[in-house]
């Protein structure tokens, strides 16, 4: 009997294609300042290792869907790398080319995965950011016939993508009620997305960005900075009317030794977007009334980092 059982729990994980396992990521609680409690979403379990593995899917079905592009397209697309990553495991599903314009100087792990996945590299000038990534892209369609960019800076399917990914928050959390979201921001599109979906459900929660210090949400001018995957150089557009109750700048060595911490106290693995979301949640939570309870994203790991020496920053 318990040998039956136990073959019907195996059966029930049979998957017939990895892009099934996009989603569905677990919900980790975590213990925070004035006994307050972290449930940060482990987006490293998805089947690229981040959360845009749900944006590359979104992003080429539903181009594919409303025929804004057909089999023979290229798609072309600026990227940091994870982005990059999600849609090459989109592409390679479709059987799509794609050439990726990834700012030289980022994690070469992104850069080997995107590769091995099928996608082209073109490496753009790092002290043009990702704007000069997104105008090398826009050239390059200029010269390829049948190219589409989809500009996840500005695609309104962007924050769209995110809304299963609340609805999965929701269900994780069951009767609990969040008090606080934290994410970082680098198109904007998985904090906006996300935070819209949440207030459907929770319209007092509170929606925290976090940035990097380098990035231009609180003003300044931007500048390089070493956490990867979140900052920005101009205001997402997805930002207007959202209603952000603060902004958390984190400083790379706050956002990496957080990164450090994690894996010395919990045997947690993430990258420094992740860091920095961890450090802002930390420093909320000791403000916020005793036993608020803060959700957060950690957007992937730490293993796409080792050339960066993310543990010896």
């Amino acid at each position: 009997m318990s040998v039956f059982f136990a073959f019907l729990e195996v059966n029930e994980m049979l998957v017939t294609s990895v892009y099934q396992l996009v989603g569905q990521t677990p919900l980790l609680e975590l213990p925070a300042p004035n006994e307050s409690r972290i449930y940060a979403k482990l987006e490293m379990f998805n089947p690229g290792g981040s959360i845009k593995d749900r944006l590359g899917l979104a992003l080429v079905r539903g181009a594919l869907e409303a025929g804004v592009i057909n089999r023979q397209t290229t798609i072309i697309e600026p990227t940091a790398g994870n982005t990059g990553i999600g849609l090459a495991l989109a592409a390679s599903k479709y059987q799509l080319r794609l050439i990726l314009v990834v700012p030289a100087g980022f994690s070469q792990e992104k850069q080997v995965l995107m590769k091995a996945l099928g996608a082209e590299l073109v490496l753009s000038d790092p002290a043009l950011g990702m704007q000069g990534a997104l105008a090398k892209s826009r050239q390059l369609a200029s010269q390829i016939a049948n190219s589409y960019v989809f500009n996840q800076f500005e695609n309104v399917a962007n924050p769209k993508a995110y809304r299963l990914l609340a609805k999965e928050i929701k269900q994780d959390l069951g009767k609990l009620t969040p008090t606080a979201f934290v994410a970082g921001a680098g198109t904007g599109g998985t904090f906006a997305g996300t935070l819209q979906e949440l207030r459907q459900v929770y319209p007092d929660i509170k929606g925290i960005v976090v940035q990097p210090a380098g990035s231009i949400l609180s003003g300044g001018v931007a500048h390089q900075h070493k956490t990867e995957g979140i900052g920005v150089e101009i205001e997402p557009p997805f930002f207007k009317d959202l209603g952000i109750d603060g902004i958390a700048t984190i400083s790379d060595e706050a956002a990496f030794k957080q990164v450090r911490q994690a894996a010395s106290k919990w045997g947690l693995l993430i990258g420094s977007s992740s860091g920095a979301a961890l450090q802002a949640s930390l420093e909320l939570a000791a403000k916020l009334p005793a036993r608020s309870k803060i959700v957060t994203i950690f957007p992937d790991s730490s293993e796409r980092y080792l050339s960066k020496n993310i543990y010896n920053f």
